[in-house]
């Protein structure tokens, strides 16, 4: 799990009215619950000025959802991300042939309308371009792997 897709989520949580947020990802659970305003100092609070607790549970694990929090978490302020999401099914290609450079690795900082990758269906070549400027911050989709339509295939920190 990627400290900070986490802490991205957090802060989604803190500036909202959200009060838990739940979700399933790559075999872990996410809860995140907002702490009380009012609330008498814990370990937590202690740390920082917003108290938050994430729990990581893994999917197998027979803990119930409401265990205690196992890991405290201090907000931290993250860029806002933005998901690439394949138009089409197809493969997926990081390079535009087997021998050369990929378009794009993590952490470079990428330009809206910028090539991403290919994906190929029936023979088409589709080159994915980024619809924001930013950096790319995961890459979610392995060289000339089969995707789904709507599938994510890059995280980018916008800027």
């Amino acid at each position: 799990m990627d400290l900070a897709y986490l802490r991205r989520l957090i802060k989604l949580v803190d500036e909202s009215g959200v009060v838990e947020l739940e979700l399933e990802e790559e075999g872990t659970k996410i809860r995140i619950t907002k702490a009380k305003q009012n609330s008498s100092p814990s370990a937590i609070a202690a740390h920082a000025p917003t108290a938050e607790t994430v729990h990581l549970i893994p999917v197998s694990a027979p803990s119930p959802l409401s265990a205690e929090p196992s890991l405290p978490a201090v907000v931290e302020p993250v860029a806002a991300h933005h998901e690439v999401r394949s138009p089409i099914v197809g493969t997926f290609y990081r390079a535009p042939s087997p021998d050369a450079e990929p378009y794009v690795q993590v952490g470079q900082t990428v330009q809206r309308g910028q090539v991403l990758c290919i994906v190929e269906a029936m023979k088409l070549m589709n080159e994915i371009e980024s619809d924001v400027s930013g950096r790319i911050l995961k890459i979610l989709v392995e060289n000339a792997q089969p995707v789904e339509y709507n599938q994510v295939l890059f995280l980018i920190e916008t800027v």
